[in-house]
């Protein structure tokens, strides 16, 4: 199999995408995605996991706004996972991501992950390229462990937008007062290290793809966010679930 390489895929919806049509198709796969969440609850056979991976401004808080905010709460939880704190890194890098894996029944959606702790890490020189490679595999056993011991499906977006888009979206966190409390100044300093984040990617995209990464144009916010419904509904409507009977 070909290696990824980013710079060859395109961050833009094909060209000649209808974005009414698009819109539209999202809006029906959420009401589908409704019903079939309520099956996956009732019948408690099986987990999801969602991934969420990207660089800052690829939109990724939109994206889980949009498809799943009127999913019922009962059966989501998103998990945002920040800078490990002093108790988090007193444990094995992967302590804190198992204890929101989900439950039979629910939904999962991680907004970053345990990928990042072979991303920021090794961009930023905390881990040398011989242990990330070695989490690489222990991400890889992590994955199977829930794909073969909970009947956990995993589906892992990245969220791939071009630097020229990232900027854009920074700077109109300065710009624009209803997105100005996203603002952060380091988010421009890790933007300069584009290149050594598009390397770091590149490397999860092909070493933990037991599970595969689908990649996602990500500079149109409507696009992305088709993908993500359209992959979702996929999944649960090939379940084939039904609702339980009466309790005998």
């Amino acid at each position: 199999m070909a290696k990824i390489r980013l710079a060859d895929i395109s961050t833009l919806p094909p060209k000649k995408t209808d974005k009414n049509k698009i819109i539209a198709a999202t809006e029906k796969l959420i009401v589908q995605l409704d019903e079939l969440q309520n099956l996956l609850y009732a019948q408690s056979k099986y987990a999801i996991l969602i991934v969420i991976q990207g660089m800052d401004a690829a939109g990724k808080d939109g994206a889980i706004r949009h498809v799943f905010g009127k999913l019922n709460p009962q059966g989501v939880q998103v998990t945002s996972f920040k800078e490990p704190t002093a108790l988090e890194l007193s444990h094995d890098f992967l302590w804190r991501i198992h204890q929101h894996t989900p439950a039979r029944g629910m939904i999962h959606i991680f907004n970053r992950s345990h990928y990042e702790d072979v991303l920021v890490t090794r961009v930023h020189k905390l881990i040398n390229n011989k242990l990330a490679f070695k989490r690489m595999d222990a991400i890889n056993d992590f994955e199977r462990l829930l794909v073969e011991h909970n009947h956990t499906h995993i589906l892992k977006f990245y969220l791939h937008i071009s630097h020229k888009e990232q900027l854009k979206r920074l700077d109109e966190r300065i710009k624009d007062p209803q997105k100005q409390w996203k603002y952060n100044e380091k988010d421009f300093e890790e933007s300069k290290l584009w290149p050594e984040y598009m390397e770091v990617y590149e490397d999860c995209l092909n070493n933990c793809n037991e599970v595969p990464w689908i990649i996602t144009p990500s500079d149109a916010h409507w696009y992305k966010e088709y993908i993500i419904a359209k992959n979702l509904y996929e999944l649960l409507s090939g379940l084939k679930m039904q609702y339980p009977g009466l309790k005998k």
